[in-house]
């Protein structure tokens, strides 16, 4: 059982747990996520670590409630448990001194790219981080990733905070007019918006890192829940991931594959809601 010990309530439906899990906290290393489930007879989700404190043992979860699973965690307090976390699962991020490193993170992707960053930074990377949301009132983050990056642009869809447009924006920007000689992209986010990055950098041969989050059952490439398309190959994103060439990720096939039960989804939301 692992003990919610803070909880923060983002906006509605987005909330952070700090969670004591002291053995995970030591192991855990940037990009690297865990598998949950709230009680004996809960569906497993994956969560990436979005933060880990060694000296009080702790780990950091952000999550939007988009399904019943993250309905049914949201209503959790502090002082309540959660069954099972498992982790640290995946292969954690390849951290080098590249130079210059352009981090991006979409809606509740930035938080996941927030220990990423910071181990970026520590490697000695210029790193320019972009962040974005729908509306300046949903946008998370915005002080710890500018505290861990050597630069901080923000966008907003609807122009209510930064530049008005999206991060592929503020992308085209450092490469077409500030003409910044980047080294590696990492992005994480929606898929639409991973996609559209590596459709921006592709042409320049700009490396480009993306951080996928799939539907996952068990985290340990047994069942396939989670497989996708590299290169034409495919592979799992609990073993082989989370992350991977972006330009060789099907993303089409990816998206197609996520919305495989939305019916069933939004029936156990229907559910949900009427408990």
């Amino acid at each position: 059982m692992y003990e919610i010990v803070e909880k923060k309530v983002w906006f509605n439906e987005i909330k952070e747990f700090k969670i004591k899990a002291p053995l995970i906290a030591e192991k855990q290393k940037a990009g690297q996520f865990v598998i949950i489930r709230i009680n004996e007879n809960g569906e497993r989700i994956p969560l990436t670590i979005a933060h880990k404190d060694l000296d009080n043992g702790t780990i950091n979860l952000l999550f939007q409630e988009v399904g019943k699973t993250t309905m049914d965690l949201g209503r959790l307090n502090k002082g309540d448990f959660i069954m099972d976390i498992s982790g640290p699962l995946g292969t954690p991020t390849h951290i080098e001194r590249y130079g210059i490193v352009v981090c991006i993170g979409g809606g509740i992707g930035v938080a996941p790219l927030h220990p990423i960053v910071r181990a970026m930074k520590s490697a000695g990377n210029n790193v320019i981080s972009i962040i974005g949301a729908r509306t300046k009132g949903i946008l998370i983050y915005e002080d710890l990733m500018r505290a861990t990056s050597n630069e901080l642009l923000i966008t907003t869809d609807d122009g209510s905070y930064g530049r008005h447009g999206f991060v592929t924006d503020e992308l085209k920007n450092l490469i077409d007019v500030r003409k910044i000689p980047i080294n590696l992209v990492v992005a994480i986010g929606p898929p639409i918006m991973m996609k559209m990055v590596c459709r921006v950098t592709e042409p320049y041969k700009i490396k480009t890192i993306v951080s996928l989050n799939t539907i996952m059952v068990d985290g340990t490439g047994m069942c396939g829940a989670c497989r996708v398309s590299v290169g034409g190959r495919t592979r799992f994103v609990c073993v082989d991931g989370p992350e991977f060439d972006g330009h060789q990720v099907d993303f089409d096939e990816m998206i197609q594959r996520q919305r495989q039960y939305l019916t069933e989804e939004k029936i156990a939301v229907e559910r949900c809601k009427h408990k």
